[in-house]
């Protein structure tokens, strides 16, 4: 609340405006008393609503309509609500002379929310239906997700049953607004193609669905259905076009899916999914999966229903496309229900191919057009596009008919060949995209213990189009022992010696663990010598082995306990490396630990994390959720033992509420390499999610509870991955154009510069300043995480490698920083 003090010179000024000046220079002292009050509209005397209700009825519906619009754009929740609220109030105290006009603003302010339970609203729309005027179109959608949610009064619904005629689809997103405009346009027979899609009421497509969908894309046409419905699939998930105020305890409903479209939507993807199969088909379906999961803060995955759809509608098309699409998403998708209905139709597919599921995961990877590895090339009339896909992406070059190179497609390609040209582009996309889930399938193939025989890893790996880019870029045993990798000669040993299997030898990947460690040093040397960047750490692989401290505990490790983990950055994090995770929010409520599953070793590993903080609204988010975890032991059961659980708050894990926890294995009986494994996600979690590499918090974060373990982490001693990341720059430091002025010592990256000497921390990237180890905070950008400026690595990944890099370029040129946040920390 804003001190007493303060709110009558405000409230005066307030009076001012609204005799002088115009609506906007009200509404603007309207947001900031709001913030400044919490939209305590009522307070003081006289208050914001005394002065307001003053005003004519005219002025009144300005300021409305101006409120409105501020609070759909509000730059905070709480604050759109507070200016919605007094919204409300202006409206239910009009006094128009047109009664039409004010019933219709009533309710047109009602419907900027997502749904609306006053039932005097439910009077005040039947006095203006029975006045001949329609609805208006947000109170309409409003009400119509009213009554199809689960709690809405019979009113409601008798209300809805009484409208003249309303629209297919609510307003609002713009692929519905997209089928609205098209439908209009179209004519009849696509009217009735969408209200045959809005039947789509159950979970799977019927027998009665499909023949009458059949039918009615016969009567449109199948080529022009697919034009149409393409087009508008595109558009799923994009901004609304006409926002909704949120309650600040509400989720963000501007990014959920309108439940009343939902159903609509169902019905289009099945209908897609009954036209004559078309590339572009299965990558709508496949975006489409992705745009639904993607999580709408405080609510979660924005649609399920409709990424199940399209997951059901993609393991109908008999296309490799199809398939291609099913095997990318069940390496990208963490969402539990999708996922397993991705994995039912892989195993679907690989049951009817007589495959195991591995298999068809390998075969499902199409080639995209490149005739051998890593190269496609594509002729436009006398123009040649040559596509390099490698280590640094997916790069198009153009070759004019003269043979001269252009950095973009010349306007012939673009004016003559719209169409190939368009599909050599969404190549490049699914390319990409391919190639991250499939990096992600091959380093899990670690612990899947998968191998191959010779002729089919080769044919499946090593020599096909597009997965050779990854597997000539790794390393592979053939037989027991036999480390090879390509190279120009081709397969070779690492003393360059030509590698000649046996066609019935086997192959899997090469894992450091039980290998020689002058063999693990000469094979990073050998990678940074030819500069090949593997798709994700192999040969720079952390092993983690038992400590002396591990060894006394026997069946549990502490060697990542006491640490404070970012609780959403954590669950997702172990979604992407395969654990089972769930929110813990602050309720009175027992929670299973983070657990990952390793059936093909029968082990079970345990991390056990619990909330962090007892102030609800200061440790937590508006819905509950903890915003911190706090971490302890690590243990690993069979895969059959029975789990654990511990109170959302703490307590201690137990297997009930009487038992205390089962010892599990012990560890040294764990073979090593789950053992490592296991213990490096751990670690990943740890070294990303830790409030102590986030350089914001010096203070110790609320009330500066956390500042000793802020201190202590930040530079403090290193993890595994910290001290991979420190014998890397030691080697890396003296070929860097800042070599004269960066040394590595101990745990940090010396950096002299023109002002100051800095150390940069190796496991947090945080950075002291000397004299006297001042704190120097450098927020990193986006940009400077995604890259190195240039610096090769040899494998890609390590997010906090690259902002160290790039706080060491930045620093050694010290005298030539410009931004005023930095300099000043430096000057001091």
């Amino acid at each position: 609340m804003a001190p007493t003090a303060q709110f009558p010179a405000r409230i005066a000024e307030l009076q001012t405006l609204l005799a002088t000046d115009g609506a906007e220079a009200v509404v603007d002292l309207l947001v900031a008393l709001g913030e400044q009050t919490r939209g305590a509209w009522g307070f003081g005397e006289p208050s914001v609503r005394d002065v307001l209700s003053a005003s004519p009825g005219r002025r009144r519906a300005a300021l409305l309509r101006l409120l409105l619009d501020r609070a759909r754009t509000a730059r905070t929740a709480a604050s759109a609500d507070h200016l919605y609220e007094l919204a409300e109030w202006l409206a239910h105290g009009l006094s128009l002379p047109d009664r039409a006009e004010e019933l219709a603003l009533v309710l047109d302010v009602a419907g900027q929310r997502w749904t609306c339970h006053d039932p005097d609203l439910i009077g005040t729309a039947w006095d203006l239906l029975d006045r001949g005027r329609p609805l208006p179109a947000d109170f309409l959608a409003t009400l119509r997700r009213t009554v199809a949610g689960t709690y809405h009064t019979k009113v409601f619904a008798a209300l809805l049953a009484k409208v003249p005629a309303p629209p297919l689809l609510n307003l609002g997103e713009a692929w519905a607004d997209r089928v609205l405009a098209d439908v209009a346009e179209l004519g009849q027979p696509w009217h009735d193609l969408v209200a045959h899609a809005a039947t789509a009421t159950p979970t799977k497509i019927t027998k009665a669905f499909e023949k009458r969908g059949r039918a009615l894309l016969d009567t449109v046409g199948a080529d022009k259905a697919a034009d149409v419905l393409g087009g508008w699939l595109t558009l799923v998930g994009r901004s609304r076009t006409r926002p909704l105020v949120r309650r600040h305890y509400d989720g963000d409903v501007n990014e959920l899916y309108d439940p009343v479209n939902a159903t609509t939507l169902r019905g289009l993807i099945w209908l897609a999914g009954l036209l004559p199969p078309r590339p572009e088909t299965a990558r709508l379906l496949g975006a489409v999966v992705e745009t639904s999961l993607r999580k709408a803060a405080g609510v979660g995955p924005r649609s399920p229903k409709i990424a199940n759809t399209a997951v059901h509608t993609l393991a109908r098309l008999e296309s490799d496309e199809a398939l291609a699409q099913i095997a990318r998403l069940a390496a990208r998708v963490t969402y539990k229900g999708t996922l397993k209905e991705l994995n039912t139709a892989l195993d679907t597919r690989a049951q009817a191919l007589g495959l195991s599921r591995a298999e068809v995961e390998e075969l499902a990877v199409p080639a995209y057009g490149l005739t051998e590895v890593g190269r496609r090339v594509d002729h436009f009339g006398e123009v040649r596009a040559e596509t390099v896909v490698g280590a640094g992406g997916v790069h198009t070059s153009w070759h004019t008919a003269a043979g001269r190179v252009v950095k973009s497609a010349p306007a012939a390609v673009r004016r003559d060949h719209a169409e190939q040209l368009r599909e050599l582009k969404a190549a490049g996309k699914d390319i990409e995209q391919m190639l991250a889930a499939q990096a992600e399938r091959l380093d899990r193939q670690f612990l899947a213990r998968r191998s191959w025989a010779y002729p089919a890893w080769r044919a499946r790996y090593l020599d096909h189009p597009l997965l050779g880019t990854l597997a000539r870029r790794l390393i592979w045993v053939i037989g027991e022992q036999q480390a090879v990798a390509w190279s120009a000669a081709g397969l070779t040993t690492l003393d360059g010696t030509v590698a000649e299997p046996e066609p019935d030898a086997t192959v899997r990947l090469w894992h450091p663990i039980g290998r020689p460690v002058d063999e693990v040093l000469a094979w990073r040397e050998r990678l940074e010598r030819d500069q090949v960047v593997q798709p994700f750490k192999q040969a720079h692989r952390e092993v983690y082995l038992l400590t002396a401290a591990e060894e006394n505990t026997r069946t549990y490790s502490n060697r990542y306990a006491a640490h404070v983990l970012r609780q959403h950055q954590f669950h997702a994090l172990a979604a992407a490396r395969g654990w089972r995770n769930r929110l813990r929010l602050m309720v009175d409520d027992e929670y299973p630990p983070a657990t990952r599953e390793l059936p093909e070793w029968g082990l079970r590993a345990e991390f056990w994390v619990e909330g962090a903080g007892h102030e609800y609204g200061a440790d937590t988010t508006d819905s509950g959720a903890y915003l911190h975890l706090a971490t302890d032991q690590v243990r690993f059961y069979a895969l059959d033992a029975p789990g654990h659980s511990a109170h959302a708050g703490g307590g201690g894990y137990h297997r009930s509420w009487r038992d205390r926890p089962a010892d599990g294995i012990p560890l040294d009986q764990v073979p090593p390499l789950a053992f490592s494994e296991v213990m490096r996600d751990v670690d990943l979690f740890v070294g990303v999610a830790s409030v102590g590499n986030d350089p914001t918090w010096q203070d110790g974060g609320p009330e500066g509870r956390f500042l000793d373990y802020w201190t202590s982490y930040s530079f403090g001693e290193l993890t595994a991955t910290a001290q991979t990341r420190r014998d890397l720059l030691r080697r890396l430091v003296p070929r860097l154009a800042i070599a004269d002025r960066a040394t590595v010592e101990d745990r940090f990256l010396v950096v002299r510069g023109d002002l100051r000497t800095y150390r940069i921390h190796l496991g947090s990237g945080n950075i002291l300043m000397s004299p006297n180890d001042q704190y120097l905070c450098i927020v990193a950008s986006q940009s400077a995480a995604a890259g190195t400026g240039g610096v090769f690595l040899p494998f890609e990944g390590d997010r906090v490698l690259a902002v160290i890099l790039s706080k060491a370029m930045l620093l050694a040129r010290d005298s030539a920083i410009t931004d005023p946040t930095i300099t000043r920390q430096i000057q001091r």
